[in-house]
């Protein structure tokens, strides 16, 4: 372990770290509005401009491909310029698409608008969870990352009730739930003025001066609030001659997440994030419908709204406290499977109570399984490739949210509820044996003790093939 990571671990849990998970927080609440609010907007600009079918589906995955692509980039670029740039950047992008989109008179530039708030969404939450998990100690790490992401929740609740009190009773509510979404830009003041650089990524690129001096600030808040730090220990001693870090393009990073050292790390984190989002993009966009067509209307009433809605709170925030007791790898694996009982429940729900009761659980544990996704994919990537390993796994991602709705719609005409359930809890299943069994266990493991795992556990496949071939 280097001098920098050493003194990062060493520090006790603070208002400082504090201060980063509202920061964070703050950010994954609003891609949670932002995101969640196209499902209140989207009834009112298709009336409001006549849009057909297709043109309204268009409108509906606009936010989906523009995530897909800002996830991806600024994942591979905030690794070889810098989180804290990438992520202030990717924030102004979306507020000032949001506010824009205010303003549309047509379908067009509403969509395109869209795209581009989509972009800056997913370039900006994308680095949020990698960047900040670099500050906090290992034993604090998986409790910190689930509450970062829990905040999310906040966003998709405050959605629903600015959507049945706002959009609903306003001419113009949609355009006031837009503006609503450009809200954050106030925070880039307060952005640029109290968050560092990345100690790690600074001395993972050679910028040994510039991480020391960020972590001596850090030491010295604690010391000016009379908080003593324990000493260093085992640190690593680094010659003042030591070459730096060789600073790698965009491509090397990329084409590194597929090198014999992390091909498997990377196939588990595609894997997992592919089959979370599969399985709850086809269970939330398409458990209302179905359940209408089966003659259930309560699921378009306000209160089962809410509930759905308010049950991610304690998802997420009860995942993000069993991260540290049984593992993210046990949070995600376990979540996984018992979103997949729930929605089963739910299929064979009749009446009021039992489809409230069954929607809860299914928004608790599949929100609580986003909780371990976001905490274990940063720390399985080493810190050169950490944040184009979590882009690229949620762009991944994408694929699984976009391409479900399509599927559960080809299924169900011929196989119905039945089969639209068991095709997805399959793939949770598929999802949750893959990280469970494959995946590299990171509680109370610092991330350059993961990385060394991770590069071992590599060596060790290189050589029972090895020896398999000799043996051929």
């Amino acid at each position: 372990m280097s001098a920098v990571a050493a003194r990062l671990e060493r520090l006790p849990i603070s208002g400082f770290h504090r201060k980063l998970l509202l920061i964070g927080g703050l950010g994954y609440m609003f891609d949670g509005l932002d995101s969640s609010s196209l499902a209140f907007l989207l009834p009112v600009v298709s009336k409001l401009w006549h849009l057909t079918s297709a043109e309204s589906g268009l409108v509906a995955s606009s936010t989906y491909i523009g995530y897909f692509f800002g996830a991806f980039l600024s994942g591979v670029l905030a690794d070889v310029i810098g989180r804290r740039r990438i992520m202030m950047s990717a924030l102004a992008i979306y507020c000032a698409a949001s506010l824009a989109s205010a303003a549309a008179n047509d379908w067009h530039t509403f969509f395109a608008l869209r795209i581009v708030a989509g972009f800056g969404s997913g370039a900006e939450t994308v680095v949020i969870a990698p960047f900040l998990a670099e500050f906090v100690p290992r034993r604090y790490r998986g409790i910190f990352c689930g509450a970062l992401v829990g905040f999310m929740s906040f966003g998709y609740l405050g959605s629903s009730i600015l959507g049945f009190t706002v959009v609903r009773n306003f001419d113009d509510g949609w355009r006031y739930l837009a503006v609503a979404t450009s809200l954050p830009v106030v925070m880039l003041l307060w952005w640029r003025r109290t968050l560092p650089e990345s100690p790690r990524w600074l001395e993972s690129r050679g910028r040994r001066g510039e991480a020391n001096h960020i972590v001596s600030d850090i030491e010295a808040w604690f010391a000016s609030r009379g908080i003593a730090l324990t000493p260093v220990a085992s640190l690593v001693a680094i010659p003042a001659s030591a070459p730096a870090t060789v600073n790698t393009g965009a491509l090397h990073n990329v084409l590194t997440l597929w090198s014999p050292r992390l091909a498997r790390t990377t196939a588990v984190s595609w894997l997992m994030w592919f089959s979370v989002a599969f399985a709850y993009y086809s269970f939330f966009s398409w458990i209302p419908s179905l359940l209408l067509k089966e003659g259930l209307t309560m699921t378009k009433s306000f209160g089962y709204s809410i509930a759905i809605y308010g049950a991610q709170i304690p998802g997420y925030f009860s995942a993000a406290w069993l991260n540290e007791r049984i593992g993210r790898k046990g949070v995600v694996a376990s979540y996984m499977l018992l979103g997949g009982v729930a929605a089963i429940t739910l299929a064979f729900s009749h009446t009021g109570i039992q489809i409230m009761a069954a929607g809860i659980a299914l928004s608790f544990f599949m929100n609580g399984a986003f909780a371990g996704v976001y905490a274990y994919t940063p720390e399985v990537f080493p810190t050169t490739v950490r944040a184009t390993g979590t882009g690229s796994s949620s762009s991944f991602g994408r694929i699984g949210s976009v391409s479900a709705p399509i599927l559960v719609g080809l299924v169900y005409p011929t196989l119905g509820f039945p089969g639209v359930f068991a095709m997805t809890t399959t793939v949770l299943l598929i999802g949750a044996c893959v990280v469970f069994f494959l995946g590299i266990e990171t509680r109370n493991r610092s991330l350059e003790d993961i990385e060394v795992d991770s590069a071992d556990a590599a060596l060790e496949v290189r050589g029972t093939l090895n020896s398999t071939e000799m043996r051929g």
